[in-house]
């Protein structure tokens, strides 16, 4: 359907791509993953056509669509939200303007037109494209009263949605996502996911959101050494088998017969275990048909992200009582009443971002709180990686003296300790010397990781702690929260993240707090706590 012949992608010196050969075909879901700077986002938009390969082409087959999420959030402000969606489907939009411009400049000569346009707009489902539109809005969140406002008086957030909605319309031959999952909610990606399980067409995604790879991948498309090569199966099943490649790499004495039957369990385990899925037959029909010698070794490199605790924490942690927080006028959240003990993990979310993030931060005492008081148990040390950590690299430190500052005796401030905290977070050799403002997010996180680890607290908050990681440093860190023995507060759109970490939610509302000890899963699909969230969201006068 999509096929990419011969190309290649040189910036300068720097070779991107390297002669690439591959198919995307119909019915597959292909997750496009590789480490920061491998050229993901690059390749979209080669494969869209809004950037040219340095040689090479690509190519769509005839009579076939293609639809692209737009990165573009203000392109459409000048049209309602509803036409916006339309002109996701370009041919069908065209006519229907077509038949409109002659419609106002109606004569008899147009008559004849405006017919066979119209015997066209029918063939493409014309009459039903509104109520289409509108629908697919709806189960984004934008409600009827916003389908003919101008995008322009849309918020962010609002706008994605939109254009997801566009990208989705019409049903293309071939749709291309770049982080669709941004600034959405649960419930949204949710859907999401279930819609495009069962999307009969190609789908090309870029995600850093690894739950949202699983639900919806058929493959994997790996990034590497100036190559792409595809993987039947999902996000985890690439990245374990690719694990247990590297381990028999390294195991070089292990007899090839022995790695053989290592693989095949692996296979045989993996698939048994994906029957449970979304799209459990054809899956499971691709990995048992997975010939072992196309699982390889990957070239990742993966952080060591290793919490420790100076000390262990004692029985008190954390108590809240009756907190209260609002902005510009707007209540965030109150009445909030909490008790954490050591072994916590807990989510905390709000369907406000705000509402986390002030939390955090009166946690922290960055902030007031309108009403309410907390105290933090006296055995207790607290790390905070802050949503916004700007304030901390405002000076033209090295990483190596930056990261000093934590330090907390003369050993940990010799060199040699400081590089041994900062290789851990992938900052070798010449790299540890790099100025801290001149770092990009995913490096600022790193180096805010590497900063908690030597604090060695037994409190840990964390606000989106995944933003700007690349799936190597998110792997990385989803594991060593999962290892830590103290207690964690933590808010995330990661649903993986969420769902293997905490073993108790917590929610911020407007009238009160919902506090249970479940998975983030079993909270989310329980349907009297749905019930219960709607009643806490609404505005009582």
């Amino acid at each position: 359907m999509l096929s990419v012949s011969n190309l290649s992608v040189q910036f300068g010196k720097r070779i991107l791509f390297d002669e690439v050969n591959t198919t995307f075909t119909q019915g597959n879901c292909y997750g496009i993953i590789g480490a920061n700077g491998s050229g993901k986002s690059t390749f979209l938009k080669i494969l869209s056509g809004k950037m040219d390969p340095t040689s090479g082409h690509v190519s769509l087959e005839s009579g076939k669509r293609m639809s692209v999420l737009e990165q573009n959030h203000n392109l459409y402000d000048a049209h309602t939200v509803l036409e916006t969606v339309l002109m996701g489907n370009k041919p069908l939009f065209n006519i229907k303007t077509e038949i409109d411009a002659l419609y106002a400049d109606y004569t008899d000569e147009n008559a004849e037109k405006i017919g066979e346009l119209q015997v066209q707009f029918e063939e493409m489902n014309g009459w039903n494209a509104d109520s289409d539109a509108a629908a697919m809005l709806s189960n984004l969140g934008i409600k009827e009263d916003f389908h003919y406002t101008l995008m322009s008086d849309l918020d962010g957030k609002q706008k994605v949605r939109v254009l997801l909605a566009q990208a989705l319309f019409g049903n293309p031959d071939v749709l291309i996502m770049d982080e669709p999952t941004n600034d959405l909610d649960y419930e949204t990606i949710s859907w999401l996911e279930t819609f495009l399980a069962n999307y009969d067409n190609c789908v090309i995604v870029v995600s850093h959101d690894r739950h949202f790879l699983d639900a919806v991948c058929t493959h994997i498309s790996d990034i590497d050494f100036g190559k792409i090569n595809h993987y039947s199966g999902n996000y985890t099943f690439w990245y374990e088998s690719s694990q247990l490649a590297a381990r028999q790499r390294a195991q070089q004495n292990k007899k090839a017969e022995e790695k053989k039957k290592e693989l095949e369990e692996f296979i045989r385990r993996f698939s048994a275990n994906v029957a449970k899925s979304k799209q459990a037959t054809s899956r499971k029909k691709m990995i048992e048909k997975l010939n072992i010698e196309d699982i390889r070794p990957s070239s990742r490199r993966y952080p060591a992200i290793i919490f420790e605790r100076e000390r262990e924490a004692g029985d008190q942690i954390l108590n809240i009582e009756g907190l209260a927080a609002s902005i510009d006028g707007d209540l965030l959240f109150q009445n909030i009443d909490l008790n954490l003990a050591k072994s916590d993990k807990v989510v905390v979310f709000s369907r406000d971002s705000r509402a986390t993030t002030a939390f955090y931060q009166i946690l922290n005492n960055k902030e007031k709180a309108d009403a309410g008081k907390f105290s933090w148990g006296i055995t207790t040390t607290q790390s905070y990686l802050p949503l916004d950590n700007s304030e901390f690299f405002d000076n033209n430190l090295t990483l190596v003296d930056w990261l000093r500052q934590w330090a907390k005796t003369e050993e940990e401030r010799e060199e040699v300790n400081i590089r041994g905290f900062l290789g851990k977070m992938i900052f070798s050799g010449e790299e540890a010397l790099k100025k801290s403002n001149v770092l990009s997010g995913g490096e600022k996180v790193r180096c805010m990781l590497s900063r908690m680890m030597m604090i060695r607290a037994n409190v840990l908050m964390l606000d989106e702690p995944t933003n700007h990681l690349d799936l190597e440093s998110i792997t990385a860190f989803n594991n060593s929260l999962k290892n830590f023995k103290g207690t964690i507060l933590f808010t995330t759109h990661d649903h993986e993240f969420a769902q293997t970490v905490a073993n108790r939610v917590v929610e911020l509302t407007p009238n009160g707090v919902i506090d249970r000890y479940t998975t983030f899963d079993e909270y989310m699909q329980n349907p009297k706590i749905k019930e219960l969230r709607n009643k806490m969201y609404r505005v009582t006068v």
